[in-house]
């Protein structure tokens, strides 16, 4: 993936709005941090206020996940939620484009000795879906050398431009798409470290049905057979934006201890404690606006109200 190079199909007149945006872009995140946080709380908040799909579909996860907590205490999560979602416009900015030596000034990496402890042996970095995700993962590429999984985009600039940004911080990086198992569990088994999220739906081919937040979701089953199969350990890794524009406190937890157990049920199971868990340190920052129940089980239908348009 690593060695994609640009091509005169990417430089099609259809595409020229897109480098246009992605210039424009780029020249937004040199601005100063705190601005940049200002402005995206700003852009959050005006996405909330028109609301759409994603809206609904973020208030019902919130109102699923949290059903004990009030109305207005729910509104508020939303609320905060979608502020995320506009200061992750420039996060991501920041990812891709920062100078290592400026990035590292807002950076607060924790547990790095669980990779180093790690001697040789591949492990899954078990990370979820905040809206720091990418910050977080590039901030720890400063530190150590990890691979990552991603899906590619449709737009060939974007998908360009996204791999190049996440392979910034490290020339011997790779990244691998979702369906390439055979590459991944070669890394592992080679004793690579890859970026691994594995907390949303993909549908009943490749899941089990496991508690999350007490709902039953289809969870994947591709953490433990990875664990077993690369004889790799699970690392959760967690990222989350700190107050004051103090940055990003990262954080390498220790390993998974007997895992797997053999019973997907009860593997899915435990990744999803570990899941919630890394949630509810900033639920605020998780990507509620994606449809995490969408997949149900026989004859229960699915929360979310059908997409218009």
């Amino acid at each position: 993936m690593k060695d994609r190079q640009l091509t005169w199909r990417h430089f099609h007149p259809k595409l020229w709005l897109t480098w246009l945006g992605f210039g424009c872009w780029r020249l937004a995140v040199n601005l100063p941090y705190p601005l940049m946080i200002y402005l995206g709380h700003k852009l959050g908040l005006l996405m909330y206020f028109i609301g759409g799909y994603r809206y609904k579909v973020a208030e019902t996860n919130l109102k699923l996940c949290f059903p004990d907590i009030s109305q207005q205490e729910q509104k508020n999560l939303l609320r905060a939620n979608f502020i995320s979602y506009g200061i992750a416009f420039f996060e991501v900015g920041i990812a891709w484009w920062w100078p290592t030596s400026r990035l590292k000034k807002i950076i607060h990496v924790e547990g790095i000795e669980h990779i180093d402890n790690l001697n040789g042996r591949g492990a899954l970095l078990m990370a979820i879906h905040h809206t720091t995700l990418e910050v977080g993962a590039s901030g720890l590429m400063m530190e150590r050398q990890i691979d990552g999984m991603y899906r590619p985009h449709k737009n060939i600039v974007y998908d360009y431009i996204q791999k190049k940004g996440r392979l910034k911080r490290s020339a011997d990086a790779d990244v691998y798409t979702r369906d390439d198992v055979r590459g991944i569990l070669k890394a592992l088994q080679n004793g690579k470290i890859i970026w691994y999220a594995p907390d949303q739906d993909y549908g009943p081919k490749q899941s089990v049905f496991a508690s999350f937040f007490g709902i039953q979701a289809a969870t994947v089953t591709a953490t433990a057979k990875f664990a077993k199969v690369g004889k790799s350990a699970v690392l959760p890794f967690s990222h989350i934006r700190l107050p004051d524009n103090e940055g990003y406190k990262i954080t390498v937890h220790r390993p998974l201890e007997s895992f797997p157990e053999n019973d997907e049920v009860s593997d899915a199971e435990r990744i999803n404690r570990v899941i919630e868990k890394m949630i509810l340190q900033q639920p605020d920052q998780y990507l509620w606006a994606h449809r995490r129940f969408k997949t149900r089980p026989k004859g229960e239908k699915r929360p979310y109200s059908k997409k218009r348009g």
